[in-house]
C-alpha cells in the first residue's frame, strides 16, 4: 500500500483501488467485516440468508471495489446499487447503523490500511450507514 498517498489524491475513489492493493484488500475487509456480523446477533438477524453469509460477502467485496474504483462487476451482475432501496426491507435504526459501523471500523482497523485511506472510507462508512437509517 502506498503510504505515500496525500488526502487531496483521494478526491478519485479509483486511487483507494489501486493504492489498497486492489481486490485482495478488499476480500480481507470484507471477510474482516462479516467475521464481526457472525457474532452480533443483531447484525446477523438482518440477513435473510444468515445460514451462509458468502452471497453477502460477494456483494459487499464487489460493491465497495466498485465504489473505489476498481472493476464494474456489481453493476454489471445486479445494476445500480440503489443502496436505500435494497436496504429499505430492513429494520435499521441508530443502533443497527451504529453496530454495522462498528464492525465495518473494526474490520478496517484489522487491516491498517495507511492513514489517508482510512480516513477517507471511514468517512465514507459513516455517511453511507447514516443513510441507510429508514428508522
Amino acid at each position: 500500500m502506498a503510504d505515500s498517498i496525500g488526502k487531496g489524491e483521494l478526491a478519485d475513489p479509483g486511487t483507494v483501488y489501486a493504492a489498497v492493493g486492489g481486490m485482495p484488500f478488499f476480500e480481507r475487509l470484507v471477510d474482516a467485516f462479516y467475521d464481526r456480523v457472525e457474532h452480533d446477533a443483531v447484525l446477523l438477524a438482518m440477513y435473510p440468508e444468515s445460514h451462509d453469509l458468502g452471497p453477502a460477502r460477494v456483494r459487499l467485496r464487489l460493491f465497495l471495489a466498485q465504489y473505489w474504483g476498481g472493476p464494474t462487476t456489481y453493476s454489471q451482475t445486479r445494476g445500480h446499487p440503489r443502496l436505500r432501496m435494497r436496504h429499505m426491507p430492513f429494520a435499521i435504526g441508530e443502533d443497527e447503523r451504529d453496530r454495522w459501523l462498528a464492525a465495518m471500523h473494526g474490520a478496517l482497523d484489522e487491516l491498517d490500511p495507511p492513514a489517508p485511506i482510512a480516513g477517507v472510507m471511514r468517512d465514507y462508512f459513516a455517511m453511507a450507514a447514516d443513510a441507510m437509517r429508514n428508522r
